[in-house]
């Protein structure tokens, strides 16, 4: 009978240790089961978009206000079209803001950032950032500096 009780306890710990990494493991991939908030889309070109990838935040002053949803390459101006779903409570964007993707921390994971402008007009479901700044390359930057361009 000792010998089944510490069966059932170990087998009800290694239970609760999946369930906790399960759990960590959605929170970690930003996969919430959360209640879906509207959202409106909009988008920006990019000569280089450096690693940013599908599922990465949008930010504007350091506070998440969305994601990307698509990356995909314009066939007529050869740049990247990144597609960004931004929170209903954050529809306060100026039409003459600008997305500039920008890492987090040394070696972290890129990002769009939203530089907010000073119209007084806001951004609309499929509008398209007027000014951007695609992500620094490091290995252009090392590559310019070892040829002496």
């Amino acid at each position: 009978m000792r010998q089944r009780t510490m069966e059932i306890v170990v087998g009800a710990f290694v239970l609760a240790g999946c369930g906790a990494l399960l759990f960590l493991a959605l929170q970690v991939s930003g996969l919430t089961p959360q209640a879906a908030e509207p959202t409106y889309k909009v988008y920006a070109n990019f000569n280089d978009v450096g690693g940013l990838s599908v599922r990465g935040q949008v930010s504007m002053a350091g506070v998440t206000i969305g994601r990307v949803t698509a990356i995909t390459l314009d066939p007529k101006t050869y740049q990247a079209r990144v597609e960004m779903e931004i929170n209903k409570s954050a529809e306060i964007i100026p039409t003459d803001s600008s997305a500039i993707i920008r890492t987090a921390g040394l070696l972290g994971e890129k990002y769009v950032d939203v530089s907010v402008g000073a119209d007084q007009e806001y951004m609309k479901d499929g509008d398209t950032f007027y000014g951007t700044q695609s992500a620094l390359n490091i290995e252009r930057l090392i590559s310019n500096f070892a040829s002496g361009k």
